[in-house]
């Protein structure tokens, strides 16, 4: 898997994920910190992607 691959993230990470890019971008945060700092989140509170069996 290369680097930056979001393959392995549930739905629900990806939805949290664009959720908190989002709110980022209205605080002033460009694109690529605000996308930095939302999987940075999503991989702090569930501990990385992992895919539900």
């Amino acid at each position: 898997m290369p680097v930056g691959d979001k393959s392995s993230y549930t739905d629900k990470q990806k939805r949290q994920a664009a959720h908190i890019e989002e709110s980022e971008k209205k605080q002033g945060r460009s694109e690529k910190t605000a996308e930095r700092i939302a999987w940075a989140t999503v991989n702090k509170q569930d501990g990385g992607g992992k895919k539900k069996k």
